[in-house]
């Protein structure tokens, strides 16, 4: 019988010799980033492990979530994200509902409150909410008896991805502390960037992020990263490089003369990967708008990453899903308090 994953780390010494105390996962929301410690970061990223290996399977199910129902609500479009989810929730064997705003009563004035809440109603255990609004899933959270995972809300965070490039960086490069991450492109209305920034510099990396002033907001410093105009200027310091798409429906205006000045001066191509370490680590969240931020050579090229990000996210969101409906349980919740 394969070993089950544990929602508590193993005992380990400290440094007078005694036991420390077994680490116990105690939230049963995961709304971003900003509200994670190192620890239990870190300890997402070692279930997620416990995890990974079902996938190799002959039989790719594990009875850790069975009895409870995952309702995936994506107010927004998605494909890795749902998909990922969908899977995940599957392969916990728990039972799985799918909404999609096009189609349902919200197209009719309901609420996201209301409709969540109806949803709720049918014996729903976890909600995975995607919204366009930021902060949508922490006021579903603060309403709802349930176990929300915020799936992306607005320009705001999106914590399971960067959980998994965290989870894809480490598994790379043996850990992110002391590693430099270039984060590139539509700063000011990425959810990844933010979470990605939160999550390295909890666990020690330091983050550049580079694109033109229009799109990388000055403030972003107070979060512990530099910024860069120019993509030439850091390629060579950087031990990953994470390529990020324009979020065109986040904007109306043109933040810069034309994509073809903006591929010039920010894409990542065969030229500009030559003058990085042989090494670095090519990344990119998805979807890739191919000739934009990064050509097909560098995408498709023996430093990318990012289809194991993608297999990686399920892993990633198998532990997530895992985690919060164990925090939900009693002698969980109960533990924490003595």
């Amino acid at each position: 019988m394969a070993k089950k994953a544990s929602s508590s780390s193993e005992s380990t010494k400290g440094e007078s010799g005694g036991q420390k105390r077994p680490f116990v996962w105690a939230r049963k929301d995961l709304l971003g980033m900003d509200e994670l410690s190192a620890e239990e970061i870190v300890h997402v990223l070692d279930t997620a492990e416990s995890f990974r290996e079902v996938s190799t399977r002959s039989i790719k199910k594990v009875p850790a979530l069975r009895g409870k129902v995952v309702a995936l609500m994506f107010f927004e479009d998605s494909t890795r994200t749902r998909m990922s989810f969908e899977l995940a929730a599957s392969r916990l064997s728990a039972d799985t509902m799918i909404f999609t705003s096009k189609g349902s009563s919200v197209a009719k004035g309901e609420t996201t409150l209301d409709t969540v809440r109806n949803v709720k109603a049918m014996g729903v255990d976890v909600f995975v909410i995607r919204h366009s609004q930021p902060g949508a899933p922490h006021m579903v959270s603060r309403k709802v008896d349930a176990s929300i995972i915020n799936a992306g809300d607005g320009a705001h965070e999106h914590p399971t991805q960067a959980l998994l490039d965290i989870f894809t960086l480490r598994q790379r490069l043996g850990g992110v502390a002391g590693r430099r991450v270039a984060i590139v492109g539509d700063i000011a209305h990425s959810r990844v960037a933010r979470s990605n920034i939160l999550g390295l510099r909890k666990l020690g990396a330091e983050v550049v992020v580079v694109g033109p002033p229009t799109m990388v907001p000055s403030a972003i410093t107070a979060m512990g990263c530099q910024i860069s105009h120019s993509l030439d200027d850091v390629l060579g310091e950087v031990d990953a490089i994470n390529m990020l798409r324009i979020q065109f429906e986040r904007f109306g205006g043109n933040l810069f003369p034309s994509l073809r000045e903006y591929s010039k001066v920010y894409g990542l191509n065969s030229q500009r990967l030559a003058r990085c370490r042989k090494d670095v680590l090519v990344m990119h969240p998805g979807p890739i708008n191919r000739g934009v931020e990064i050509t097909s050579h560098v995408a498709d090229g023996p430093n990318s990453c990012i289809l194991q990000q993608v297999t990686n996210g399920l892993a990633i969101r198998m532990a997530v899903l895992y985690l919060v409906t164990q925090a939900g349980e009693p002698e969980i919740r109960n533990s924490k308090t003595k």
